[in-house]
Parts: structure tokens; C-alpha cells; sequence
């Protein structure tokens, strides 16, 4: 697992901290029932503390799972370290 990956599963571990670092890899919001409004933007805001950029309104819909969120930071080219 990269720094990046590493970074951003902790990242979903503050906001969903009873799953397993292997469930939140595959976390969704459409498998995850407690993935709502609220838990969104606070995942966005957490992200972006922690890498240190600014994820637009327009761009929140589509950060619809872990993987999505990697690849977003990895379309920004957001370091991992």
C-alpha cells in the first residue's frame, strides 16, 4: 500500500472507525448504510486537511467511495507524503 492509500484510509478510519482497514478499501456509498450527507462532507473536509487541498462542491457528488477518493487525489497528483 502506498503513503497516499495509507494516508487516506486513515482518513476513512476517523470518520467510519468500527471498519477494518480491508473493508475501507472497498467502502462505497452504496454498500455502506452509514455513508450519508453528513458522513460525506466530513470525509471531504478530512481529506482535505490532511493533504492539504480543496475539494470543490462540484467535485463531492463524485467522491462517492475510497476508490474514487484515490483517484482523485491521484488525478491532482497529490503527493503521499
Amino acid at each position: 500500500m502506498s503513503e497516499q492509500e495509507h494516508r487516506l484510509v486513515r482518513c476513512f478510519a476517523s470518520v467510519f472507525p468500527w471498519l477494518a482497514p480491508e473493508e475501507i478499501r472497498s467502502i462505497s456509498a452504496e454498500s455502506a448504510e452509514s455513508w450519508d450527507s453528513l458522513s460525506a462532507v466530513t470525509l471531504a473536509a478530512v481529506v482535505q486537511e490532511e493533504f492539504g487541498l480543496d475539494i470543490g462542491p462540484e467535485v463531492l457528488p463524485n467522491l462517492d467511495s475510497f476508490e474514487a477518493f484515490l483517484r482523485y487525489l491521484r488525478q491532482l497528483n497529490v503527493d503521499g507524503e
